[in-house]
């Protein structure tokens, strides 16, 4: 071929006063394989260039109930005004998605419901065999306290139970130098497993939830983010089983390492025994932060994981036990459970665009590419929410294609608020040109464009 080209070439005639430039065999012979190399490179990325299409599915789960599922009267939903707390959540909490919210992402001070994390901090990062030393100031916290003194020695699991049960300050202090080294080193572990777990707005200064402030802001968390760290203490955490067997003990005794001080603690959370499934929880008080709870129920097949913030003052204690129960019982009468597949989806294929430059005799049949997403997630829904699909896909996909190449993702949305992302991928391979094909079609283009 390049003889041919190079004998034509010869017997072209040339314009008078013009004199056109003979390109070295060579030269050009490199230039065709360093413009084949860069082209190469290039095509695939361009099956990645996403064009977003939307394509909006609605899918009301009210055509997919059975006759026995409860049907909600719209007059029956819970509002802001039925509860006392400033900040609460209802989470349902197999995966976190938050089913009602009353300003549940504003910060406010938490008191001891901190605790929940510095226990199960304790317990990932240390033994419950572990001697833990009593320092003075630990030994110097505020009520409530144990009254452990400087010097004594204890075991991490008994202080554990004195913190979870009885909320005791001082032996908060103790956990944390023991674990972290001192308070304020284990303050950067709360916050940075705060941050593991996905609790944005989350600051804590110290490990027993009193009133603190620094150079970042008070010590205090979100409703939301409250619910998260118990979520992750009850489902997530390897010690998850330890921290639900402290948390749900009734009475539990012990003595210093010395055996001349014995203790007895007594479980505070009396949500324990108000509803059937009460799994766990952790109360807290302070005089900034008012009374705050939060606690998880199973029943059903359902978790429910209940945060309260700032519910009421010093002759309001039992507020955060009625607004516990009105929003457990709201999401066991009004949610049920719903699985939703990926043949919700509508799988539309896609075109393929091929260069007319190099477009071969055996690609003429294939005009589009199906693609694939698979998804199942089983989900708590009340009966007027609403699913909504949408499609980022490419409208056109360039050679070369192959199984498995993500092109885009699928977007689903609760009541307009994105659940979760899935990646699409294609599933056929479909090469694209070769290297003689590459070559061949460019001679061929450069020839026309240049002699005819």
């Amino acid at each position: 071929m390049l003889g041919l080209y190079f004998k034509y070439h010869k017997r072209k005639q040339k314009p008078a006063g013009r004199r056109r430039q003979k390109i070295p065999a060579g030269f050009l012979f490199v230039w065709i394989l360093v413009a084949a190399v860069l082209l190469c490179s290039v095509i695939p990325a361009k099956a990645f260039v996403m064009q977003p299409q939307q394509r909006i599915v609605h899918w009301n789960n009210r055509s997919k109930q059975n006759s026995n599922t409860l049907q909600v009267d719209t007059e029956q939903k819970i509002t802001d005004n039925d509860l006392h707390a400033l900040s609460a959540v209802l989470m349902d909490g197999e995966n976190g998605r938050i089913l009602y919210n009353k300003a549940g992402e504003e910060v406010r001070a938490n008191a001891s419901t901190t605790k929940i994390l510095t226990c199960i901090l304790a317990l990932e990062y240390g033994d419950l065999d572990d001697t833990v030393v009593i320092s003075s100031y630990a030994a110097k916290m505020p009520d409530v306290q144990l009254n452990i003194r400087e010097g004594e020695e204890y075991k991490l699991k008994d202080l554990l139970y004195s913190l979870m049960l009885e909320s005791h300050n001082d032996s908060a202090v103790a956990i944390a130098e023991h674990i972290g080294g001192s308070v304020e080193q284990f303050a950067e572990l709360m916050n940075q497993k705060a941050e593991d777990i996905g609790c944005m707005k989350t600051h804590f200064i110290t490990p027993n939830g009193l009133d603190a402030k620094d150079k970042h802001g008070i010590h205090g968390t979100t409703a939301a983010d409250l619910a998260r760290i118990l979520r992750y203490c009850i489902k997530e955490s390897p010690e998850k089983d330890t921290f639900l067997t402290i948390t749900r003990t009734s009475v539990y005794s012990f003595t210093n390492f010395a055996g001349t001080r014995s203790f007895t603690c007594n479980n505070h959370n009396a949500f324990l025994n108000m509803m059937d499934g009460a799994l766990t929880g952790k109360t807290g008080f302070t005089g900034t932060a008012g009374y705050c709870y939060v606690g998880a129920l199973e029943r059903d097949g359902k978790l429910f994981i209940v945060a309260l913030l700032g519910c009421g003052w010093p002759g309001n204690k039992t507020y955060k036990w009625a607004d516990t129960k009105k929003l457990m019982n709201y999401g066991l009468d009004h949610y049920q459970e719903h699985t939703i597949k990926d043949d919700i989806l509508q799988k539309t294929d896609i075109p393929i665009q091929y260069d007319p430059n190099y477009r071969r005799q055996q690609d003429e049949e294939k005009a589009t590419i199906a693609w694939e997403c698979s998804f199942s997630e089983t989900l708590l829904l009340r009966e007027d929410e609403q699913i909504t699909v949408r499609y980022i896909l490419p409208e056109k996909l360039e050679l070369p294609l192959q199984t498995g190449m993500q092109i885009g993702s699928v977007v689903l949305s609760i009541n307009g608020k994105v659940y979760a992302i899935y990646p699409v991928f294609i599933t056929e391979t479909i090469s694209g040109m070769t290297w003689k094909d590459f070559i061949s079609g460019y001679i061929k283009y450069y020839i026309v464009r240049n002699y005819s």
